[in-house]
């Protein structure tokens, strides 16, 4: 019997010991697990021979957004800027240059660890979606309906650019991602418009303004009691320039009357001011928006698709619905197409001091009314070629995209097409320079050359003068330079990666600037310079006086 009774213990100890090592054990694996979700395992970024569609691989990341704009001007591949933030407190960051297709490789791996602050820089004078950035303060607002506020929103704004460029669009064409927490109301807006997008996102924020500007003058006027007008010669003037004049005008009848539309975009602020339910800051040169599924720092509340949304991407073969969300979120993922309208709205201010054409014959005179694009060389390469056959053509205006790198020149008064051998009774044509390959071609506005999708190539395919692609070469290093030069005087924020990044910078435009000079022959071989034979003639004469 006490045989029985010890071997019992023994059993009962046994299992003891083995239920505590096993706890023991997955006590490990928890932890094991818990740093696997901190910092996932995530296979290398592989293009593969069978996915042509994914680009080859380039994850470059700099201290200095500059340095990282000038390095994307180096690839061939189709790279973008953005920034990532480091640290919560002094809102550090350090810019990322990739493509979409490599960053979504690693997003959807790290976006809850070393990707979880990630922001879209939106380039200057790039075409883009319009977009939006909405919130106010909970507690301060205890009425208000986000959900039906936003809904407002969208109608209006739906209404005015159908008013204004005749484009339709409802709320199944925009994206609404949602970060609100308990104390703020935040959305992000994406209008995703057919076959249109804004010529960048200063024409937006100059759009906005002139349809919302009576609700900006309604905040200013209301803690003070005092009823404005609203005066149409200043509709497009941004809400932080407005005339002291319109602001002390005093009239009978409140804006809230006389826009009743627009009484829902005021809102109280945290102190109890009276603010705007849109931002009106977030249209600026080389802006950082935040990315779907990505956080502030010191916050964990994630950019998601918001419960009110409407939109749906439409299916992509070899991609996932959660990547065409990713995609359809970035504001420059836009696309050149012969069909694509781009929508401006000028600042009146700057409009009157611009002219409606620029020919050969003026060449201070702004191009088409939006200025000279951020290549003069190009744009005096276009008009050398529009201005021929006794046809004194101009530029009318003037798009970049960034997605692909093109400049894209709408021509006036010069119409010969490549495709048909002779000149469009009344349809114009395109230049398109693409930056990345240095060369251009022609497209046009006809539409029968539009329906054939024609583009100058083969034999009508021209490369960029050799001469031409130095200059863009010299004014991006001389723009490195000076870069490199502020850097040295800032030498102790820079740290070793930084200093390879510069390394690298340099290498890389060495090698393409000899290269370039390389392949540079500025004269036809058919034809001899004067001052080169002028150099010969006077080194013979001194070989002879040697002798």
């Amino acid at each position: 019997m006490e045989l029985l009774v010890e071997y019992k213990l023994d059993i009962l100890i046994a299992l003891e010991q083995t239920k505590r090592k096993w706890e023991e054990r997955l006590k490990d694996i928890e932890e094991l697990a818990s740093s696997y979700k901190r910092r996932p395992l995530c296979p290398r970024y592989k293009p593969q021979l069978s996915k042509p569609w994914q680009a080859t691989p380039v994850w470059k990341l700099f201290h200095r957004q500059t340095q990282a704009f000038n390095f994307a001007k180096t690839c061939k591949q189709d790279v973008h800027v953005f920034a990532l933030e480091k640290n919560a407190e002094n809102k550090q960051r350090i810019y990322l240059v990739t493509t979409y297709t490599e960053l979504w490789f690693y997003y959807r791996t790290y976006n809850e660890t070393s990707l979880m602050h990630c922001y879209e820089v939106i380039p200057e004078e790039a075409v883009c979606k319009l977009y939006f950035d909405l919130e106010f303060y909970i507690p301060a607002n205890q009425e208000a309906d986000g959900k039906q506020m936003v809904a407002d929103l969208i109608e209006f704004i739906c209404k005015k650019i159908d008013e204004h460029y005749g484009i339709k669009c409802s709320l199944e064409d925009v994206l609404n991602l949602d970060s609100s927490t308990k104390e703020k109301f935040s959305c992000h807006l994406i209008f995703l418009l057919h076959n249109a997008a804004f010529k960048n996102n200063i024409h937006i924020g100059n759009f906005l303004r002139k349809f919302l500007q009576p609700a900006v003058l309604l905040t200013r006027k209301r803690d003070a009691t005092v009823p404005v007008v609203v005066s149409r010669s200043q509709s497009c003037k941004a809400a932080t320039d407005l005339p002291s004049s319109l602001e002390n005008q005093t009239v009978t009848k409140d804006v809230s009357h006389k826009n009743p539309d627009l009484s829902f975009l005021i809102v109280n602020g945290k102190h109890g001011e009276k603010q705007l339910f849109v931002d009106l800051g977030v249209y600026t040169k080389n802006r950082n928006f935040r990315l779907y599924k990505s956080s502030k720092a010191g916050n964990s509340v994630v950019l998601d698709i918001a419960e009110d949304n409407r939109f749906v991407p439409e299916p992509v073969k070899n991609s996932c619905i959660e990547e065409q969300y990713f995609l359809s979120s970035l504001i420059c993922n836009v696309r050149f197409s012969d069909s694509l309208k781009i929508l401006s709205c000028d600042n009146p201010k700057e409009a009157k001091e611009k002219s409606t054409d620029l020919d050969g014959s003026v060449s201070n005179d702004p191009i088409g009314g939006y200025q000279f694009s951020p290549y003069p060389e190009i744009d005096n390469f276009v008009l050398f070629l529009v201005n021929k056959d006794n046809v004194q053509g101009g530029i009318r205006r003037w798009n970049y995209f960034s997605l692909e790198q093109l400049l894209v020149y709408d021509i006036s008064k010069y119409r010969w097409c490549m495709n048909i051998g002779r000149a469009h009774k009344s349809n114009n044509i395109m230049i398109v320079i693409d930056l990345k390959s240095e060369n251009w071609y022609q497209k046009c506005h006809d539409p029968v050359c539009r329906a054939e999708n024609f583009k100058s190539e083969c034999e009508y395919f021209f490369v960029l003068p050799t001469i031409l692609q130095l200059l863009m070469l010299r004014k991006s290093l001389t723009a490195t330079h000076e870069n490199r030069e502020l850097n040295t005087k800032k030498s102790s924020s820079i740290t070793g990666d930084n200093e390879n990044d510069i390394c690298f910078l340099e290498a890389a435009e060495d090698i393409e600037l000899a290269e370039a000079a390389e392949t540079f022959q500025p004269w036809s071989t058919d034809e001899i310079p004067d001052e080169l034979l002028i150099e010969v003639s006077r080194k013979h004469k001194g070989d002879e006086t040697k002798k």
